[in-house]
């Protein structure tokens, strides 16, 4: 049974596989974006900035990803639809995930950003200073490049993270893994093979990410060696 469904439903899983990672891939695109801004407000000398910038993660953090994706999906088109009667705006099961998703990734980011921002020495920020470079010039040219370094771990983690939770955008409609394997388990009506093959999808995936993660990390701790 479970060579048969590999062999008739096999293609239809992995095809799911690539909607899967190209929503992990928008939302982190995105998320990245917005973890930039407001880890960099965290950390500017602005109380204003500040205070947003805990608003939004707090917020964000503090809702579950399900809520997230449904407020995003049904809640925000009957929203524009209240503000602008007559307006049929309204949001493909892709959109509203990467939303979702850039969001709730977004948030960790952010936090991300922050601690390997203040994890660079002051002093750097200083002598950029001295030398007369203008604060964002100096953050650009002298601290973020010392910073990513020791951010990629942590982003890569946060990407798988964050793959596994498109799992959960099944419940919107997306045609991503977990959604596709309903289906198939429904025509099939063997969830302990379909479920079996899908567990095995996610681990291989993630496995390579978490190995991939471990020799970026350990690149990094010897190059400060």
């Amino acid at each position: 049974m479970l060579v048969k469904i590999i062999t008739r439903y096999g293609p239809l899983l992995l095809e799911a596989m690539g909607q899967t990672l190209l929503l992990a891939l928008c939302g982190l695109f995105f998320a990245c974006i917005l973890g930039l801004i407001f880890g960099l407000m965290s950390v500017v000398k602005s109380r204003v900035c500040n205070v947003i910038s805990t608003i939004f993660v707090d917020v964000i953090r503090g809702l579950p990803m399900l809520v997230l994706a449904f407020f995003i999906f049904f809640g925000f088109p009957e929203l524009v639809h209240g503000l602008f009667p007559g307006n049929r705006f309204v949001l493909t099961s892709l959109q509203a995930g990467t939303v979702a998703l850039a969001l709730n990734c977004g948030a960790y980011m952010a936090e991300i950003i922050r601690a390997g921002i203040q994890s660079v020495d002051k002093g750097q920020m200083e002598a950029a200073r001295s030398l007369g470079l203008p604060y964002w010039k100096a953050m650009q040219k002298v601290v973020l490049p010392q910073a990513i370094r020791t951010m990629i771990p942590s982003i890569i983690n946060q990407f798988i993270i964050t793959l596994k939770d498109t799992s959960i955008l099944s419940v919107i409609g997306f045609p991503e893994l977990v959604n596709t394997a309903k289906n198939v388990v429904a025509n099939t009506m063997s969830p302990f093979n379909v479920w079996f093959i899908v567990g095995v999808m996610y681990l291989i995936v993630i496995t390579i990410l978490s190995r991939f993660a471990k020799v970026m990390e350990r690149r990094i701790n010897r190059g400060r060696e």
